[in-house]
C-alpha cells in the first residue's frame, strides 16, 4: 500500500484531516503533520520522522502539500531527494484525497497515483451557478451532500 502523509500551512492539514474522517471514515496509512510558525526550527525533523516511518511500513508515500514553493513543499522535496519512492503533490484539495484514498489499495503504482491526483484535484475545481443549473433540467441540487 501506498502511504499518505498530508501537510500544509496552519490548520490546513487538520481540516483536511477531519473533512476526510467525516466522508470517508478513518484512513489506514494517513498521517497529518502541520506547518504552525511556532514550530518551524522542528517542522522538518518532525516531517523527516514521519515520512521515513511511513515508507518503513509502505512501498511508496506521496506527500499532499498545500502550496507550491511553502515550506511544506520545500522541506517534502528535501525529503523527497533523499527517501526512495517518496512524491510530492502540490494544490491538494479534499477531492483529490478522498478519491486517492478510497481507490489506493487497488494495486496502482505510487506515480500513477501521483498522476490520478493531480487528475482528480483539477476536476474538483469548478465554477457552478444556481442559473446554470436551474438551465439544465438534467441537474438537481443534492441538499443531504455526501
Amino acid at each position: 500500500m501506498v502511504g499518505f502523509i498530508l501537510t500544509g500551512h496552519g490548520q490546513f492539514s487538520n481540516g483536511l484531516a477531519s473533512a476526510i474522517d467525516m466522508v470517508a471514515g478513518d484512513q489506514p496509512a494517513f498521517q497529518i503533520v502541520p506547518f504552525e510558525g511556532s514550530q518551524a526550527a522542528t517542522y522538518g525533523d518532525e516531517l523527516r520522522q514521519a515520512i521515513t516511518a511511513m515508507r518503513a511500513e509502505c512501498e511508496g508515500v506521496l506527500v499532499f502539500v498545500d502550496l507550491l514553493g511553502g515550506t511544506p513543499f520545500n522541506q517534502a522535496m528535501m525529503i523527497a531527494n533523499d527517501v526512495d519512492n517518496v512524491e510530492v503533490i502540490t494544490g491538494t484539495n479534499l477531492p483529490m484525497l478522498i478519491e486517492l484514498l478510497l481507490t489506493r489499495g487497488a494495486g496502482s503504482s505510487l506515480s500513477e497515483l501521483a498522476e490520478q491526483a493531480v487528475t482528480v484535484g483539477q476536476m474538483g475545481v469548478t465554477h457552478q451557478s444556481v442559473a446554470a443549473m436551474a438551465a439544465s433540467a438534467d441537474d438537481e441540487l443534492d441538499e443531504d451532500g455526501i
